[in-house]
């Protein structure tokens, strides 16, 4: 079952601080649409390696 059909490729800018009871600290910014990149470009969640820094 897809819950969503992904369209668009997003980029947005987000860290890993979790403060002590295991929230993350800061929120998830949306930065820009891709429009350069295709929705085939981009590994689904829990696919592929690591998320790429830059």
């Amino acid at each position: 079952m897809t819950v969503v059909r992904p369209d668009l490729v997003a980029e947005v800018s987000a860290d890993r601080s979790v403060d002590h009871g295991g929230v993350f600290r800061h929120p998830v910014r949306f930065t820009r649409l891709r429009l350069d990149v295709g929705v085939d470009d981009v590994p689904r969640f829990g696919e592929g390696s690591a998320a790429a820094a830059g």
